[in-house]
């Protein structure tokens, strides 16, 4: 009876499972039968700049040496106790200023001997001329011996020569002593002074101190021998200035960019020994004197014909294991990456001679977050050509317009 109860209960059971297991299965399948609605992520945001043209010469750099225009080394024509000294250390001085004294006594003393020695010798000669006159009227008449006429002729001519020598001494004496007293020759910055009042300075003394005129400033530099014939090649014969198809600027050893522009000024006439190069100068106007005699400075030259080259920012430039490269934003908001060649670097900007266009965006923030083939939003920014700082296109931190021409940075790299 019992198994019998057990085994009906069992068969009931599985009976009701069987029921359960087709209902749920019946509702599986009605609910995959409904489609899923999936929601689409948001294309991530990124800064793009538009890519902008600039007028672009041919452009090099030099590794270029400051000279004064003029200078004048000041030094003792005479010996002597330095006694004064009328000028202070670095100022600025005027032409004929008196800068330096030496001691004039002994030159003053020797310039009255000489005063009294030329009245002397003038004395004797007015004497000697005076008994040559009495002899020749007595020596028509007999009264005097030939001899006597012939020497009292010599006296005479002896007496002329001794004036003239007394004159030259009187002469060198003054000379002697204007030496005493030492002036500017011309206006201009005046150095250290070498030597202390009280010290004896003399012709073999060193340099006393140094005048130079800096303003304009001389700025030599070296090219090599191939260059330099080739330009005279391509120029002879050509009636314009030398040098004058370039603008000439400098970059001073902090990096920061001089206003003035210079213009070619001499080159040498022989090629350097031993180093193939020939040296060059140019010449810049320095009215606040910035410029001093022997900086290291650099020296850019770009040609004036110049064609519209594209300039991208420098915060959009990555490189991997091909060169560098660039993230395009198309206009289907699409990511490409671009292979560039850049030329040289102008403050926060590259030239790029090839892979990208005038107009095409460029990623310059969120660079990370995307990768070729990716939708993306692009927001358009600002970039300041000068420091690359990048802000919003109606808060721009720097009013672009003021910025005429470029100047160029420290890491300009290409020679064209």
């Amino acid at each position: 009876m019992l198994k019998r109860f057990f085994k009906n209960t069992t068969r009931s059971n599985l009976t009701t499972s069987k029921f359960v297991v087709f209902g749920l299965l019946s509702l599986t399948l009605t609910a995959c039968s409904k489609e899923e609605v999936k929601v689409k992520p948001p294309a991530p945001a990124v800064s793009v700049y538009s890519i902008q043209s600039q007028s672009i010469g041919g452009y090099r750099e030099f590794v270029a040496r400051t000279e004064a225009s003029k200078e004048a080394n000041l030094r003792a024509r005479v010996e002597g106790e330095l006694l004064e000294r009328r000028f202070r250390e670095g100022s600025f001085v005027e032409k004929g200023q008196v800068l330096l004294r030496i001691d004039p006594a002994a030159y003053e003393a020797a310039l009255s001997s000489a005063k009294a020695d030329l009245s002397s010798k003038e004395s004797g000669e007015e004497n000697a001329k005076r008994n040559l006159k009495r002899a020749n009227d007595l020596i028509n008449d007999g009264y005097i011996s030939q001899s006597d006429f012939d020497r009292l002729t010599t006296e005479e001519s002896q007496a002329k020569s001794a004036v003239k020598s007394a004159q030259a001494a009187l002469e060198q004496a003054e000379l002697d002593l204007s030496y005493t007293t030492i002036t500017a020759p011309f206006s201009g910055l005046i150095g250290k002074v070498n030597y202390n009042v009280g010290n004896i300075v003399s012709p073999t003394s060193n340099t006393l101190a140094t005048l130079i005129i800096s303003d304009p400033i001389f700025v030599s530099f070296q090219v090599e021998e191939s260059t330099y014939v080739s330009y005279q090649q391509e120029h002879q014969g050509s009636n314009s200035d030398e040098g004058g198809e370039f603008d000439i600027s400098l970059r001073l050893p902090n990096n920061s960019e001089y206003p003035e522009h210079g213009k070619l000024d001499f080159a040498d006439t022989k090629i350097s020994e031993g180093m193939g190069t020939v040296e060059l100068r140019t010449v810049f106007p320095n009215p606040h004197n910035i410029i001093i005699p022997g900086l290291f400075v650099t020296l850019i030259l770009e040609s004036k014909s110049k064609e519209e080259m594209a300039l991208i920012p420098q915060a959009a430039v990555q490189e991997g294991q091909q060169g560098k490269f660039v993230l395009i934003v198309d206009e289907n908001n699409t990511v490409k990456q671009r292979h560039v060649v850049l030329g040289r670097r102008i403050n926060a900007m590259w030239v790029a001679e090839k892979g990208v266009s005038i107009g095409e965006k460029v990623i310059v923030e969120g660079l990370q977050k995307v990768r070729s083939g990716v939708e993306v939003r692009g927001v358009e920014k600002h970039v300041d050509p000068l420091v690359g700082t990048i802000s919003d296109i109606d808060d721009k931190s720097v009013d672009s317009s003021k910025v005429t021409e470029p100047t160029i940075s420290p890491s300009a790299t290409t020679d064209k």
